[in-house]
């Protein structure tokens, strides 16, 4: 297996060119920068808000930054709070090449996509430069979501991939799982399989919070049972 060398030493299985949104006016021209580009690895992210907010640059500039990214493209309306200097510069002492856009430097939403368009294709080549090294599986950090979850994931789709994790861990890599709710009924095996007793009593307080809140919602992130 091989991986992108990163500046930090970290490695990517992906190169991955992204366009990132820094205020939902600027959305439609991000998405659609993606959505013309003829490159499958080219995604998009993004912040909603129009207001300074710390915690919103933490995560994005750890997104920006991920190993299985190679390259950032900002787009910017020019009037919100988000500090898009800041993003930049994170991006760019990261070793990663970056270009910033301002729509309303740019003479509207046409030409800044066409700018855009342009700015991908320069990150890309940039990106497409960087050196494949090889990887181990210890050097793996894996990451799973729901996908959809019904009657049947308990059966089929989360054995299979506790299985692949089983192992990934074995090998030393890193596995992560979301969606909390869906070790309702299997949370005391979970804790029994925890590195500490400490540990094992934190999963089912997690497990039993998930449990409260869809109890309380009136609802659970589960697709309809199928007959």
């Amino acid at each position: 297996m091989k991986g992108y060398l990163r500046a930090d030493g970290r490695k990517g299985i992906r190169n991955v060119i992204l366009v990132t949104y820094l205020v939902e006016c600027a959305h439609h021209v991000a998405r659609s920068v993606v959505a013309d580009s003829t490159d499958d690895e080219v995604q998009l992210i993004g912040f909603h808000g129009c207001y300074p907010n710390e915690y919103s640059l933490k995560i994005m500039e750890g997104l920006c930054s991920h190993p299985n990214v190679g390259g950032v493209l900002i787009v910017s309306l020019g009037c919100e709070g988000f500090n898009r200097e800041q993003l930049a510069k994170t991006v760019e002492a990261s070793g990663r090449p970056v270009e910033t856009i301002v729509i309303q430097q740019s003479g509207g939403t046409r030409k800044t996509i066409e700018a855009g368009l342009s700015s991908v294709s320069r990150l890309r080549e940039i990106a497409d430069q960087t050196e494949l090294v090889p990887m181990a599986m210890n050097e793996l950090v894996v990451g799973t979501i729901c996908g959809g979850s019904d009657g049947t994931s308990g059966i089929g789709a989360n054995p299979a991939v506790g299985r692949c994790f089983d192992k990934l861990i074995e090998d030393d890599a890193i596995c992560m799982f979301e969606e909390t709710g869906e070790l309702i009924g299997c949370e005391q095996i979970m804790a029994e399989r925890a590195i500490t007793p400490e540990l094992g009593v934190e999963i089912i307080k997690s497990v039993e919070k998930a449990e409260d809140y869809y109890t309380r919602m009136g609802y659970g992130s589960f697709a309809p049972r199928q007959c």
